[in-house]
């Protein structure tokens, strides 16, 4: 600042003018952000690629399957008009078996009967049989079409049609809870012999959380003993809880279908010890003790690990000083270092309960039928039936039942709680 001849001060005429201060002080921020933007963007777009994009579409599957509407266009158009008491009126019998003639034409009565039959099994054969003998099918059809197949006078054949013709459906996730619609559009138990998935949804809860279980007992002393031994013996322990990871998971399960089958090493060592006759083997593959067993020695490192890190950072003089001001050792150990790890108890267990959940290799090899897991039907739907609307339900239904069970976690322990070290 200088002083004019009335003393007034003025800036100095080198003085920095603050607007362009500000203008380059934004133009800078702006170009650190985009600079950060193009860091993360190709991780952006993997994750929308591979992660978003898929589980968008699983979810819009589940929902959404127009293709017996967009074949049978015209019984579309018609049966919208039945309220679904007695049977339909001659034109939607016309407007059914004009559009199987066409369907038959055009090679797309297959996709139209598979469809319907995800609704009502069994449909699949009357469609194409029905289509094969359309043409020579005469008035009035609501005549013909029974003669030809009696279910055709069925209500809740045409029920499902009507469903069927809709591009919105939610046939799928009842099919995934053992639920379906009956002819009055009322949803009910599936069929006795037909219920399935509700058991298997809790055979995988319940698997998942032995092995939960069963890992965190093996884990934490394996990482308690990492952390307190000098550090070359804890070293090479490490390389040992770290070895499954270099190996295959196809080789470390077929590994166990040597070690678990009937004439395998453990049943020889049982008969060597005379625990087991020789005629009395133990079946330990191809049902569910050969899965938790297999899936337990796969996921082990995944407890160990967050267990071995947080106890790292756990001072041992906080045992001693308990110890040394009255406590029991086993007193020491429950009421000071226990609640220590509880960080680390918690990342392990939700870590191996979400892989154990979404678990299909292992159940697949070892599990037998007693032994699969909602994930192999997932796959047999998406891969053999090509149920791929009921395969999203499935995921769906299993995907929610995670968030859930994450969200209890999160209420009643806190995810804030859970470190890794």
């Amino acid at each position: 600042m200088t002083a004019g001849t009335t003393g007034e001060m003025h800036p100095a005429p080198d003085a920095p003018d603050t607007d362009v201060l500000k203008r380059q002080l934004q133009r800078a921020n702006r170009v650190a952000r985009w600079k950060a933007l193009g860091l993360v963007a190709p991780l952006l777009v993997f994750l929308l690629v591979t992660f978003v994009v898929p589980i968008f579409s699983m979810l819009t599957r589940s929902v959404h399957s127009p293709v017996f509407g967009d074949i049978f266009v015209e019984t579309a158009q018609v049966i919208g008009e039945w309220d679904g008491t007695g049977l339909p009126d001659e034109t939607v019998y016309a407007a059914l078996v004009a559009d199987m003639r066409q369907a038959r034409a055009d090679r797309t009565i297959g996709q139209a009967a598979t469809r319907l039959n995800y609704d009502v099994p069994g449909t699949r054969s009357l469609l194409t049989r029905s289509a094969r003998r359309a043409e020579r099918l005469k008035a009035p059809y609501s005549v013909s079409l029974p003669a030809l197949d009696d279910r055709w006078a069925d209500r809740t054949i045409w029920a499902a049609i009507k469903r069927a013709t809709s591009p919105v459906t939610a046939t799928f996730y009842l099919a995934a809870l053992d639920r379906q619609f009956d002819a009055d559009g009322s949803i009910v138990l599936a069929p006795e012999d037909q219920r399935l998935y509700v058991q298997l949804f809790w055979r995988t809860l319940w698997v998942s959380a032995l092995v939960t279980v069963l890992c965190l007992l093996l884990g934490f002393p394996i990482a308690y003993l990492m952390a307190h031994l000098p550090p070359a013996r804890a070293n090479l322990l490490m390389i040992l809880v770290l070895l499954p990871f270099w190996t295959s998971l196809l080789v470390r399960t077929t590994a166990w279908i040597a070690i678990l089958q009937t004439e395998g090493v453990l049943n020889d060592v049982f008969v060597w010890l005379g625990i087991v006759s020789d005629d009395g083997r133990v079946q330990l593959i191809y049902n569910q003790i050969g899965t938790i067993i297999a899936m337990t020695h796969i996921l082990l490192p995944f407890t160990v690990l967050p267990l071995y890190a947080v106890m790292q950072g756990i001072p041992p003089s906080l045992t001693r000083a308990a110890i040394s001001l009255g406590a029991t050792p086993a007193r020491a150990f429950t009421r000071v270092y226990l609640p220590l790890t509880t960080p680390g108890i918690g990342a392990g267990a939700v870590f191996v309960f979400i892989l154990a959940v979404g678990y299909y290799i292992t159940p697949a090899l070892v599990g037998g039928r007693t032994g699969q897991l909602i994930s192999n039907f997932i796959a047999f739907h998406m891969q053999e039936s090509l149920n791929w609307g009921l395969a999203a339900a499935l995921g769906a239904v299993l995907l929610a039942a995670v968030l859930l069970l994450y969200w209890l976690y999160d209420r009643l322990v806190g995810v804030d709680n859970m470190r890794l070290g």
